[in-house]
């Protein structure tokens, strides 16, 4: 009778560690802190029912026994089946009451933003942090001129997230650039946020955003960590037709409409006119810094990723809005309706990589604003580009989580499409660019890059130039 007890006992004990240990690793990812007391509560209902099961049993297997010693042998095991639970307990309240930061993570862009932005929305509760970081030397081939060669810690950037719930989290991005600031000089370098927003989630299809956002535009302005987009440069039509980094000050929704349809949209302080020239919009850009909000601006977004079709994305965008900042132009005051549209589309399948994006924008009153400016002001602009690269490693090196692309890319832009009437057209800014290069990932976090740029202008002369460099998320 004694050794069929302790059988028993043993078998139980054995049964409740296997209990506690499914429970454990349950918890490595839990979706919400609930869930993870849930889990704590249905081992402790568990425990019980063993416990009585236990005792039970016991009573049975020796009834000769004394009550009282029928009751102590099962309360050894009590004890540790109890301590278990408190552990586990404690270490489920420390993720509450403490800063949580996710020991891994899956890099995977959410919302529209980066995958290292993106790892917010992996936390359960509270801070998530990350970042990302590039840097490169530039030859000039020819014309060098004041164009010199050069070596640039490009950008080290934070990610800093909190989620306060599991509805309402904030994210922001803080980038230092050229690795010093404070010289009295953009580009020797500054300190920048390039967004800091919060996110309201309501449903799936309509959820709140607002704060410093990024412009739901084109490719690169919202995703451009370095890893995942070919070359050291962003693409110039990124660059001057679509004005990365393009963020303004605006409350919007974002959501899914389908599994297959995502949207974006904002209302934002609108472009400052005054900062135009024959280079484009971008400096126009508000960025949060005491921008002009006497016009604001629209911006909406919608993307389609049919499902059938695996890592094929099409999609467009379109921003509108006065620019005039109820600014007078050499004595009068204009709106500078500005609207500016771009449609892009993107397939990655097995290695191939291929993406194409084409923009459009039109100024209305550039004849004033290049009176005012004494400089040509496009009434119109345009850009595109077409991409494709390939992961060779594969067809070279069988089971490799390495990657190693060739690519080429072809951008043609004109800042000044059309002049308006009575100011002369500027060739120099009619521009075409072939970009060949290498892309490789030793890891999915870190990327070298090589690539040379032709690059021509319909009038004047432009430096070809040779890039190398690296980058990395975090």
């Amino acid at each position: 009778m004694i050794k069929n007890h302790k059988f028993l006992l043993k078998a139980s004990v054995a049964s409740s560690l296997i209990v506690l240990t499914t429970g454990a690793n349950a918890l490595e990812k839990p979706k919400s802190m609930d869930e993870m007391w849930q889990i704590i509560q249905a081992q402790q209902k568990q425990i019980d029912a063993l416990l009585a099961n236990n005792t039970e049993k016991t009573a049975k297997a020796a009834p000769e026994s004394k009550p009282e010693v029928v009751a102590t042998k099962p309360t050894n095991e009590v004890k540790q089946l109890e301590r278990k639970t408190d552990i586990l307990s404690q270490e489920i309240e420390k993720l509450r009451t403490n800063l949580a930061i996710p020991e891994e993570t899956k890099y995977k862009s959410a919302y529209g933003l980066g995958p290292a932005a993106s790892k917010i929305y992996q936390v359960g509760r509270g801070l998530s942090i990350g970042g990302y970081g590039e840097a490169h030397y530039r030859a000039n081939v020819a014309d060098k001129g004041n164009n010199k060669d050069s070596a640039d810690l490009e950008r080290i950037v934070l990610y800093a997230g909190y989620k306060f719930t599991d509805d309402i989290l904030f994210n922001s991005e803080i980038e230092f650039e050229h690795a010093t600031s404070g010289e009295g000089s953009e580009e020797k370098g500054e300190i920048s946020v390039e967004f800091a927003a919060l996110d309201y989630f309501i449903n799936p299809l309509a959820n709140i955003r607002a704060g410093l956002v990024l412009m739901p535009m084109g490719f690169i302005n919202q995703i451009h960590e370095p890893p995942f987009y070919f070359g050291n440069a962003r693409p110039e039509v990124e660059k001057r037709i679509i004005p990365t980094t393009w963020r303004e000050v605006g409350l919007g929704l974002f959501g899914q409409i389908t599994p297959e349809i995502s949207y974006t949209s904002y209302a934002v302080n609108g472009l400052d006119a005054s900062e135009f020239s024959s280079d484009g919009i971008r400096e126009g850009r508000g960025s949060g810094s005491n921008a002009k909000a006497e016009s604001f601006g629209f911006v909406a977004r919608m993307d389609y990723t049919p499902l059938k079709l695996a890592g094929l994305s099409v999609g467009g965008s379109t921003y509108l809005g006065n620019s005039g900042q109820n600014e007078e132009f050499n004595g009068v005051k204009a709106d500078v309706f500005t609207q500016l549209y771009e449609a892009h589309v993107q397939w990655k399948y097995r290695g191939l990589e291929f993406r194409t994006l084409g923009s459009w924008g039109h100024i209305n009153d550039a004849a004033l604003l290049s009176a005012a400016k004494n400089q040509t002001i496009g009434s119109q602009n345009y850009g595109w580009y077409t991409e494709l690269g390939y992961d060779v490693l594969p067809l070279i090196l069988t089971d490799t989580t390495q990657y190693l692309a060739p690519f080429f890319r072809y951008e043609q832009l004109d800042t000044i499409a059309k002049a308006p009437v009575g100011f002369a057209d500027d060739p120099t800014k009619d521009w075409e660019i072939y970009q060949v290069g290498l892309h490789y990932k030793p890891i999915p976090n870190v990327v070298v890059k090589a690539d040379y740029r032709n690059r021509v202008a319909k009038q004047g002369k432009l430096s070809d130039d040779f890039n190398i460099g690296f980058g990395f998320i975090f």
